[in-house]
């Protein structure tokens, strides 16, 4: 049995879902077989998701963390492959960042998970997938540095992250592209065979 984390995020924004929550919910209600699944949702705060993402990690002590976030007008399941070192954004709580995450830190991290093998495995299940040169600048991104940081220490742990599509119930008021939560629940299960 691998020992597994997988992370979402809370709800952002006034919205009342997040793709990534129910992902990560629907997950650790039936995990995937082989896997000693741990399950965190992350809240989209500055000062608060790096330690409760460390807490979960300290937890778990996983082989195989995957971070999920949601990407709005996103068609794909975007395979991250660097964190950059760097804030940019304002969160639930109204804080406002413009900065480096680790002034001290590289100025990137590489994903450790096997990126173009997971796009293939992907589009083999007829699932939409492209690989994404980063993260962007808000709590994807700082999350995703954080475990890179994290997991530089601990050489044996493969990690890095994922962005989904909305959810249809997230986008009945505009044009923008979604996938089901099935379809993001069997793109997740395979991001885990494949890693």
């Amino acid at each position: 049995m691998t020992r597994a984390l997988v992370t979402g995020f809370e709800p952002f924004g006034g919205a009342a879902v997040n793709a990534s929550q129910k992902l990560v919910e629907a997950l650790a209600a039936d995990p995937p077989a082989g896997l000693e699944l741990t399950t965190a949702v992350l809240p989209v705060a500055w000062a608060r998701a790096a330690d409760e993402l460390e807490r979960a990690l300290e937890s778990a002590q996983p082989e195989l963390v995957v971070c999920f976030g949601q990407a709005d007008g996103s068609a794909h399941v975007e395979i991250e492959r660097f964190a950059l070192n760097f804030d940019d954004g304002s969160d639930d709580t109204g804080e406002t960042r413009r900065a480096e995450i680790d002034p001290e830190g590289p100025i990137a991290y590489r994903s450790s998970l096997h990126v173009d093998a997971m796009v293939e495995a992907l589009r083999a299940e007829g699932i939409p997938a492209a690989a994404s040169r980063d993260a962007g600048g808000f709590l994807c991104n700082h999350v995703f540095y954080v475990l890179m940081r994290v997991l530089a220490e601990r050489a044996a742990v493969r990690g890095g992250f994922v962005h989904v599509p909305l959810l249809p119930e997230q986008a009945l008021d505009r044009a923008t592209p979604t996938v089901p939560l099935a379809t993001l629940v069997r793109a997740a299960r395979t991001i885990l065979a494949t890693a």
